[in-house]
């Protein structure tokens, strides 16, 4: 079997969300190519996991790699928040519910390797972009109906891109001449449109893509609701920990879990406790417990020998009820 993709932060996260007693449930709600399920099934024998991707074609490769441990693994294949709310509203059976989550927000490399849709700048494929097959605009799409207005602030929100602005008014004069239908077509659109000095060794299209992608999946509407599902879904005493890789991303994921351990709950995955719609306490304290204040980001030995992880950060918190 050809696995492409490293699992990050990986003696970090089993530290943080290793099983304490034993029969748990653990719920992988991005499975990708099973990395990280794959380490905890082999270490924990009792462990029982669910894994989750909205894409059947790399979930078909996990499936493959953690068919050893048999009816220990069981697969569900769709939106993780979609499972969470089924799990979430099972009569309130404790039983049903996953003692641990883990959620990586990351893009697996098979996507950029192996789907096919356009995610990699280095390939021409169609520009695609859906993690969800058929769900929803491909990012073709999306670069043939936005205003230039729009593509320029979808760049910036989504991506920091600095060119923004350049780039939106090259799509909208590439398309002109044409539509935009490969990955290989808007990445030469995006190189021609900034500075040759612009990246420093890193594709002047990074950023691009990356933006795209996350507008296309909705990456960052999804999240508060990602969040709030995985914690209706988790057992009390259980643990959560989530990986991020974009600072907006990280936003959500700090203040949703600051202002749950502080007994506050902010709609929209706001931070600020003057949003608080009600407290949510028990004997004064928060419904979480932080167990990590800072993030856990991956040391020089793993970026030098993964450089996908070097920008993760790994979050984790108790339920405490």
């Amino acid at each position: 079997m050809d696995i492409v993709h490293i699992p990050v932060l990986l003696e970090e996260v089993i530290g943080y969300l290793a099983p304490r007693r034993n029969g748990e449930l653990m719920a992988d709600a991005t499975v990708g190519e099973g990395g990280h399920s794959y380490a905890f099934l082999s270490r924990f024998p009792d462990l029982r996991l669910v894994g989750i991707d909205a894409d059947a074609g790399i979930q078909k490769v996990a499936r493959e790699r953690l068919s050893e441990f048999g009816d220990r693994v069981r697969f569900y294949t769709g939106w993780a928040h979609d499972f969470f709310a089924r799990i979430a509203s099972a009569c309130g059976e404790t039983e049903t519910k996953p003692d641990t989550i883990l959620i990586d927000l990351g893009v697996s490399s098979y996507h950029y390797e192996k789907s096919g849709r356009g995610f990699s700048f280095r390939k021409d494929e169609p520009l695609d972009m859906r993690i969800g097959t058929g769900i929803g605009p491909s990012a073709a799409e999306l670069v043939a109906r936005l205003s230039e207005r729009e593509l320029a602030d979808m760049l910036y929100r989504n991506a920091g891109e600095r060119y923004s602005r350049r780039i939106a008014r090259a799509i909208v004069e590439g398309r002109g001449r044409g539509a935009i239908r490969t990955s290989l077509a808007l990445a030469e659109i995006v190189r021609a449109a900034v500075p040759r000095s612009y990246g420093k060794g890193m594709h002047p299209a990074t950023k691009c893509f990356q933006a795209l992608r996350v507008a296309v999946n909705l990456e960052i509407e999804r999240l508060p609701e990602l969040l709030e599902g995985a914690f209706a879904a988790l057992k009390p005493g259980g643990r959560l920990g989530v990986i991020s890789f974009h600072s907006g991303e990280d936003r959500i994921v700090k203040n949703f879990f600051r202002d749950r351990s502080r007994g506050f709950q902010v709609s929209g995955g706001n931070s600020s406790r003057g949003e608080a719609e009600k407290p949510i306490v028990k004997d004064g304290q928060g419904v979480l417990k932080l167990l990590t204040r800072r993030p856990v980001v991956p040391g020089e030995d793993e970026i030098r020998n993964n450089p996908a992880s070097r920008s993760a950060k790994f979050r984790a918190v108790e339920k405490l009820f």
